[in-house]
């Protein structure tokens, strides 16, 4: 039986999400260089074929900041190769096309379920970043001027905005601002950026603005451009290979990281992969018919939860809402002026920048904070997937260097004489088996390749002795570094005519260490008391 009350939700939170979107899909559009109706196609693709095939019931997609901003960097960079808009069309519809492509694969391959390791500094340094070059790209937009496509450009350029600015479209663009801030104190039922949409084009217009506006916007059902692909020339396949890659990995996070809120509101868990391949056909057919890419976008998910979107039909009714728009108003969106798109466009980036990472900068640990200070710059004035790239090797290499000093530091050596102070109380009564001829060694953490040069160099202190203890209870993992580490010290005192004796040992490393049929099965026991019965037993004749 149908729930109609959900229905009716659905309903609801689906065409409240579309009255969302469609001033944030022209403005993407605009900015990538591509027009508006390229956001609208965007948005109108994924927001039905993601909602339907994806793995989140309440998440609505389309073009999204992060995904507007290297997509405009992709087609910037391919005309820039081509010549022309004109000349790289079927290259970066390629681009998009295969981005999409790459990730069905992803999903496909299962490594949706990766993403909750992404470490936050890095998360966080480049969504600041991302936000920080949404609002550079809409400086010279927001005081009615063209725009240089680079952030160095625009960085190097800002002394000239004041000898040619159009205080008509600062009047906009600053309206566009006090309303989509202030009208949210009057009421919230209508989302404001379609209200400071709506009202100042119409202002602009009834007082005649001499300022940019979006222009002609193609009407009816797009264009499906199988024959340019079909036509493409691949003499130069990196060209679209590499922006398809850094195309999918982001639209990859960004949809998953958009998935795991809807989770924390709605209570539910998504499923990962196949979010991935939802996404990936949603980004494939928008750039067939000559879309943006785009993602999971977090605002429009949270309003459709909020106004009572719970399935998979919400997203669908917010794909259908701007197809209708499409259809039926695309007359009257030419009319828009640029400088409202650039205010709508720079709360969006004021609203991306993670400023709870910001402000706590310094009381972060201090590697965190020079991983999201890297990702940050790098994001801004280098590459995306680079810094992403960068922020993970940098975290990750950091994480083992402080997992490698926290084992060193839990880490001691207890010899049977000089350290009976810090015996465990199960070893105190070793000494019945004589004192000086064993040696137990505690270990207190992970044996990984982080870990193996100070293990090296304690196995390498170890006193003359005849028996050595390796107490392994608080270990959990040895990885494959961790393992030849012990195989070399263990040769190295067998050697030396020193029996090793392992007691506690875990599975995995107990597993890893019969894999290479290290130390015979009798020499491992279960636990210290079952140790200590084989010594007196055997009797070693330590004390003759």
């Amino acid at each position: 039986m149908i729930d109609k009350k959900n229905i009716s939700g659905d309903l609801f939170g689906g065409i409240t999400a579309a009255v969302v979107a469609l001033p944030l899909a022209l403005a993407f559009g605009v900015q990538s260089g591509r027009g508006a109706i390229a956001g609208l196609y965007g948005a109108i693709a994924l927001g039905i074929l993601a909602s339907i095939l994806g793995g989140t019931k309440t998440q609505i997609s389309g073009p999204t900041g992060p995904m507007a901003v290297v997509a405009a960097a992709v087609i910037a960079s391919e005309v820039a190769y081509y010549g022309s808009i004109e000349a790289a069309f079927a290259t970066i519809i390629a681009t998009f096309v295969l981005a999409g492509v790459f990730q069905v694969l992803l999903g496909i391959s299962g490594i949706g379920q990766y993403i909750r390791y992404m470490p936050y500094p890095v998360i966080s340094g480049f969504m600041s970043g991302i936000g920080s070059i949404i609002i550079l790209l809409q400086i010279f937009p927001f005081f009615g001027l063209n725009s240089p496509s680079k952030v160095i450009d625009i960085v190097s350029s800002l002394g000239e905005i004041s000898a040619s600015l159009n205080l008509q479209a600062v009047l906009l663009s600053v309206g566009t601002l006090i309303i989509i801030y202030l009208f949210p104190l009057i009421t919230k039922k209508i989302p404001s950026t379609l209200v400071a949409l709506i009202a100042l084009s119409v202002f602009s217009a009834y007082m005649g603005f001499d300022v940019p506006i979006i222009g002609d916007i193609p009407k009816g059902m797009p264009e499906i451009h199988v024959n340019t692909l079909l036509n493409l020339d691949w003499h130069h396949p990196m060209v679209i290979v590499i922006p398809a890659i850094t195309l999918a990995s982001l639209g990859a996070i960004d949809s998953l990281l958009t998935s795991v809120v809807a989770d924390n509101m709605t209570k539910t868990k998504h499923n990962s992969n196949k979010e991935l391949i939802g996404q990936g056909i949603g980004n494939t057919v928008a750039g067939l018919i000559g879309g943006l890419p785009g993602a999971g976008a977090t605002m429009r998910t949270v309003v459709n939860i909020n106004a009572g979107g719970r399935s998979r039909r919400s997203g669908f009714v917010h794909g259908l809402g701007l197809l209708f728009v499409l259809l039926g108003a695309g007359e009257y969106a030419a009319f828009i002026p640029l400088p409202v798109l650039a205010g709508i466009l720079v709360t969006v980036g004021i609203g991306i920048i993670d400023y709870k990472g910001l402000k706590h900068i310094l009381k972060i640990p201090r590697s965190d904070a020079i991983v999201m200070v890297i990702v940050l710059v790098l994001t801004i004035f280098v590459n995306l997937l680079q810094a992403v790239a960068v922020g993970v090797v940098m975290a990750s290499v950091l994480f083992m260097k402080q997992m490698g000093d926290t084992a060193e530091s839990k880490t001691f050596t207890s010899d049977m004489d000089s350290l009976e102070p810090i015996l465990f109380e199960d070893e105190k009564d070793l000494d019945k088996a004589g004192q000086k001829n064993i040696y137990v060694q505690h270990f207190d953490g992970p044996i990984f390749f982080g870990f193996t040069a100070h293990f090296n160099q304690v196995m390498a202190r170890t006193p003359n002795v005849k028996i050595i203890i390796l107490r392994m209870e608080k270990v959990p993992y040895v990885d494959q570094s961790g393992m030849y580490a012990i195989e070399d010290a263990v040769l190295q005192l067998d050697k030396r005519g020193v029996m090793v004796l392992i007691v506690g040992i875990q599975d995995q490393p107990l597993s890893m260490l019969k894999g290479i049929r290290l130390i015979p099965a009798e020499r491992v026991f279960s636990d210290f008391e079952t140790l200590k019965d084989f010594i007196y037993i055997e009797e070693f004749q330590i004390n003759t």
